[in-house]
């Protein structure tokens, strides 16, 4: 009769009661582990990490505080206008009065909108106005708006 013990002791029994030697690569494994990890703590432990203090410069665009006043608000309507901070402009006044707010402001915010019904196309080109004046802050408002009813 095969014993408990037998099974867990490295070895195998054979019919004749002869036990034959096997390895066991459980234990192997947990070994090749425990060395590894050893090694990398102690390479890391070698190296000796060296650092001088130093004092940098601000940058000039961290040191300007930005205002509200120079984010711009564009909102584009299903009638084919456009709404400059609230005053109603036509859609071919969109490009001059862009490139005015870069050469007056070059931190520029431009934050684009349109009611439920605006189109699509007018939208992109007032999109495409922001880009060739030269602003790269620019924000697409996607608040879906509540209708009256």
């Amino acid at each position: 009769m095969k014993r408990w013990s037998d099974s867990f002791s490295g070895f195998s029994a054979q019919p004749g009661g002869a036990k034959k030697a096997r390895i066991e690569i459980i234990p192997l494994i947990d070994v090749i582990f425990f060395l590894l990890a050893t090694f990398v703590l102690f390479t890391l432990s070698l190296s000796k990490i060296q650092s001088m203090p130093l004092e940098l410069p601000a940058s000039a665009s961290l040191a300007r505080p930005e205002t509200e006043a120079e984010t711009l608000v564009l909102q584009i309507s299903s009638a084919g206008t456009a709404y400059w901070n609230g005053e109603l402009i036509t859609l071919t006044e969109i490009a001059p009065r862009l490139r005015e707010l870069r050469a007056g402001s070059p931190l520029a915010r431009v934050l684009v909108t349109g009611d439920d019904q605006a189109r699509y196309g007018d939208t992109i080109r007032a999109l495409d106005e922001v880009r060739k004046a030269g602003i790269t802050q620019v924000s697409i408002e996607t608040v879906q708006r509540l209708r009256d009813r």
